[in-house]
């Protein structure tokens, strides 16, 4: 099955930035992992809306949170850092 899509000028940037990063061989690549990032996140949500003890919802936000950094420093370690000021 074949499907054509046109970007638009910001879409072709960030599509182009994708490229250009090596991390992927094609548009098609590109376009593809976005879909199942899409995929995934909406299956976040999913399970966050359901009707889980609370003991459930602890795991998966722990599970979750597992290699969540932000500009290369894990969340713990910034707040930590934070606590000093």
């Amino acid at each position: 099955m074949g499907t054509t899509i046109r970007l638009t000028p910001y879409g072709e940037a960030l599509l182009q930035k994708q490229l250009e990063n090596g991390r992927f061989r094609s548009p098609e690549e590109v376009v593809e992992r976005a879909l199942e990032t899409l995929d995934e996140s909406s299956g976040r949500s999913q399970v966050a809306s359901s009707n889980m003890a609370p003991a459930e919802a602890v795991a998966e936000i722990i599970k979750n949170r597992k290699g969540v950094t932000l500009g290369g420093l894990k969340i713990k370690d910034l707040i930590h850092e934070g606590h000093k000021y």
